[in-house]
C-alpha cells in the first residue's frame, strides 16, 4: 500500500512575504511548477467531519487520488495513481476505484456517492533546507488567492524549532494556517 506519514508545519503570508521569500532563496518564475487539486466529498462532508480530506492531484500529466487522515504525528497519506478516464469517472458516478484509496476511505464510512466540490490551483516553489524542505506556495481556488509557506520534515521536535527559526530569520510573523483543504471548504461552505 503507498502510504506515508507527512509531517509539515504552515503559516500564511502576506503576497509581499511570498515575494521576498523567493527572492530571499533566488527562486525564479521557471522555479515555479503549477499543480491541480481536485476535491471530494460526500455531500454531508463526512471526510471533512472526520479531518480527512480525497483528492486528485494533477501535476507533470500524472494524477495521483490521495486520501489524507489524522495520525497519531501528522497526517497518514494514501496514494494510488490514476488515469484520466478513471478521474473522470469518480466526478461523474461518485465512486472511487478498488485500491488502496478505496479501502481507507471505506473504513471512514464513505467509499460512494462522492461530490466533486472543485479546484484549487497551487503554483509551488521548492527549495531543500539542511533542516527540511521549504515549500511556497500561491493558491487560487473558488475565486480567491492566498500564499502559504509550508516546512516539511521528518521529525517533529526538530522541525518545529526549525520553522519558528526560519520565521523568525525572515520577519514572518505567525499566522496559523489551515491547510487547503479546509480553506477550500471553508470558501465553499460560503458559496452554497
Amino acid at each position: 500500500m503507498a502510504q506515508e506519514i507527512e509531517i509539515e508545519f504552515k503559516n500564511m503570508l502576506t503576497e509581499e512575504e511570498y515575494d521576498a521569500l523567493l527572492a530571499s532563496y533566488e527562486l525564479s518564475h521557471d522555479d515555479i511548477k503549477t499543480q491541480t487539486n481536485d476535491y471530494f466529498d460526500s455531500d454531508q462532508f463526512i471526510l471533512r467531519d472526520k479531518g480527512a480530506a480525497l483528492r486528485v492531484r494533477k501535476k507533470k500529466n500524472r494524477l495521483v487520488l490521495t486520501l489524507k487522515e489524522p495520525a497519531q504525528q501528522g497526517l497518514l497519506e494514501t496514494h494510488q495513481n490514476i488515469t484520466e478516464e478513471t478521474f473522470q469517472s469518480i466526478k461523474e458516478t461518485g465512486q472511487l476505484p478498488n485500491g488502496e484509496v478505496y479501502q481507507q476511505v471505506a473504513k471512514l464510512g464513505l467509499a460512494e456517492n462522492l461530490f466533486h466540490l472543485g479546484s484549487l490551483t497551487t503554483h509551488r516553489a521548492e527549495v531543500k533546507l539542511p533542516t527540511g524542505l521549504l515549500v511556497l506556495d500561491h493558491s487560487e481556488y473558488l475565486g480567491c488567492e492566498d500564499y502559504e509557506l509550508e516546512f516539511e520534515v521528518t521529525d517533529f521536535e526538530e522541525g518545529e524549532r526549525a520553522f519558528y527559526q526560519l520565521l523568525e530569520k525572515h520577519g514572518i510573523e505567525i499566522r496559523k494556517a489551515k491547510n487547503k483543504i479546509q480553506r477550500f471548504f471553508i470558501e465553499k461552505q460560503k458559496q452554497l
